[in-house]
């Protein structure tokens, strides 16, 4: 969880909003696995995330110059990317599961 995240979590706690909806902890709940790829000769780095049904979600950085490149950074940035599109496919599983109750 980033800051980001710690602050709305604080925030709806503060403000006792307990209706079901998803936590950055059941968003990395679902991520089984993770892999990387730097493309050779590129600042490109490609993250996939596995999800724990099998879905891959990819996430991907680069840099114009290539003299900032810094593979630790660029994975985290390609990761991040990638976490953000777990987000909307989890809030459709939950608003379909509240549906259909």
């Amino acid at each position: 969880m980033n800051n980001s995240e710690e602050k709305i979590e604080w925030e709806i706690a503060e403000k006792g909003l307990t209706a079901p909806r998803l936590t950055p902890a059941s968003i990395d709940a679902v991520i089984t696995d993770e892999h990387y790829w730097i493309t050779p000769g590129t600042t490109l780095t490609i993250c996939v995330l596995i999800l724990r049904n099998g879905f891959t979600v990819t996430g991907e950085s680069a840099c114009a110059s290539p003299e900032n490149f810094d593979e630790e950074l660029g994975r985290k940035i390609a990761r991040k990317n990638a976490r953000e599109k777990i987000w909307p496919l989890e809030g459709y599983l939950l608003r379909q599961r509240l549906h259909d109750a």
